[in-house]
């Protein structure tokens, strides 16, 4: 599976360890930055990921800043996407089982290491369970229709 990364400066140190763990699972990333700790503005990396999901050039996105609030606000402006905020594994496993969430979005200064990959791993592994959560998340899909139209 492709997928794509990014983060603010407050999320650099841990997408470069999560990004070693989603290569050693065997899926693709790309890496849509940031590139080092210095200060930058977090919705330029959520915008670049959610372009990515958005337009199929990735399959899933993750996406790291300081709480993971405001790239889950970014993110969920684009259609297609479904970017959830995710931290803990409860919230990982139902935004995948029940939402079929294509973006993860984590807060780097709210979970610890550990637990990040942890959640990153449960999200990447649960199913999207479909059955009676597709009429809902299709749901979703014309309310989006319906905003983007207005």
């Amino acid at each position: 599976m492709k997928i794509a990364i990014g983060a603010d400066h407050a999320g650099f140190e841990l997408k470069e360890l999560i990004s070693q763990i989603v290569e050693e699972a065997g899926h693709e990333i790309i890496d849509m930055g940031t590139g080092s700790s210095c200060s930058v503005d977090y919705p330029d990396y959520a915008e670049a990921v959610a372009q990515a999901v958005s337009n199929g050039k990735a399959e899933r996105g993750i996406l790291i800043c300081g709480t993971g609030i405001g790239m889950s606000i970014v993110a969920n402006k684009f259609k297609n996407v479904r970017a959830a905020l995710c931290n803990d594994l409860f919230t990982a496993k139902m935004s995948r089982l029940h939402n079929d969430a294509n973006i993860l979005c984590m807060g780097a200064r709210v979970i610890g290491k550990g637990l990040a990959i942890e959640i990153v791993k449960t999200w990447l592994s649960t199913p999207f369970e479909a059955e009676r959560h597709l009429k809902r998340v299709e749901k979703i899909n014309i309310i989006e229709r319906k905003v983007i139209n207005k």
